[in-house]
């Protein structure tokens, strides 16, 4: 499908197709009245909720006996009318079960020094919800020039970086951008990847006896994110496929060519709980299990961690002054003075005066004037 198609007949800015009126001059969007009775771009919602304490806007589980939001936990939802919102063009059905979604929060509160040891006992934990979660498919074409520095010089150069240039062009399909309006950018990035091949027709999905979560992120927002996520992933090529060594100043000039989009509903367990006033999500990709989340942090043992090196280092400041002081206390020994009268043994005199040229070493016994060496000459200073 055409991601540009329509233009307002009054400021020719680009429209997105449902957009009913003009961003630009809020002039009414042509064909946009027989886009929505054709049911291209909408469906009636049923059972429609805002929550109060995060904002989100949701079509509830009409089965569910009590509401609660199941991004913040909160009960202060506000009942809606019914609406026509946009309809996705596919729907990622739930692979993850109930079970394994808890087994894997049990293993994820579990992890981590520096959480709260009472987390599990404090935390106010809601009963963990499926929830369709609406993203944004984007596809598209790139032409790339780039820029960068390589550590990998040529014989004989000076300078430890070398500038290298080229182009390089790419296509990506399946760039997911999160348009929730409850979640965060980064959670809605961790979940991914999805196997968006496994998809369906809304029409082969009960929409009506589960939470979906209503797209808050027009398409004219997310497109920007997608452009960036582009350059991101262009640098990232460039850099792996022409750049040898390590690389700098890399610079990626995209030129993006053909973008289109879909709206897509992707399976989503969340749990909302609750510790010391502030709302933490644990959440779960329904296709393959991936966990992510928030959780609190203990100062206490984050504090335990300076504190930690500061006694080790006191304790290596002891060692060395207590290995000092017994250094000192240490009796020394008085240095050997030699009596210049005493006679030299044959081992000393074997160790301390050279033999010269024609000239025998004492054979035996101590030195004695007249057996070889003038009397008047020093031995302990003797030189050949």
């Amino acid at each position: 499908m055409s991601d540009l198609s329509l233009r307002c007949s009054v400021c020719h800015s680009l429209l997105d197709e449902e957009d009913l009126f003009c961003p630009n001059c809020g002039t009414e969007a042509p064909k946009a009245e027989q886009s929505v009775r054709a049911g291209e771009i909408g469906r009636v919602a049923t059972c429609n909720f805002q929550c109060s304490g995060c904002g989100a806007s949701m079509s509830y589980d009409a089965s569910a006996g009590s509401l609660r939001c199941p991004f913040c936990a909160s009960v202060e939802l506000v009942p809606q009318k019914d609406a026509k919102i946009l309809s996705p063009r596919r729907v990622v059905p739930f692979t993850v079960g109930r079970d394994a979604a808890v087994a894997a929060m049990r293993r994820w509160l579990g992890r981590g020094f520096f959480r709260p040891g009472n987390l599990a006992a404090q935390a106010a934990v809601v009963q963990m919800q499926p929830v369709y979660v609406p993203y944004w498919i984007f596809d598209a074409r790139t032409h790339t020039h780039w820029t960068a520095d390589t550590s990998q010089t040529p014989p004989g150069a000076r300078a430890n970086w070398y500038p290298l240039a080229g182009e390089h062009r790419g296509s990506y399909a399946g760039l997911l951008i999160g348009a929730s309006g409850a979640l965060t950018p980064r959670e809605t990035a961790d979940l991914c990847p999805f196997d968006l091949a496994a998809g369906v027709p809304p029409e082969q999905v009960d929409l009506d006896n589960i939470t979906v979560e209503q797209f808050s992120v027009p398409r004219k927002y997310a497109r920007p994110l997608a452009e960036g996520g582009l350059e991101h992933l262009e640098g990232e090529a460039c850099t792996s496929a022409y750049v040898p060594g390590r690389a700098r100043n890399v610079h990626a000039n995209v030129l993006i060519d053909g973008m289109s989009s879909e709206p897509v509903l992707l399976p989503v367990w969340i749990m909302a709980y609750r510790y010391k006033d502030r709302v933490y999500r644990f959440l779960v990709n329904g296709q393959s299990g991936r966990a992510t989340g928030s959780a609190p942090v203990s100062w206490l043992k984050i504090l335990m961690i300076p504190a930690f090196v500061l006694v080790l280092v006191l304790l290596i400041a002891l060692l060395f002054v207590a290995f000092g002081r017994s250094e000192r206390s240490k009796p020394r020994r008085a240095p050997r003075v030699e009596d210049p009268a005493r006679p030299l043994t044959r081992a000393e005199a074997a160790h301390r005066i050279p033999s010269e040229p024609g000239r025998a070493a004492p054979s035996s016994g101590p030195i004695r004037p007249g057996s070889g060496y003038p009397a008047s000459r020093e031995v302990h200073g003797f030189r050949p």
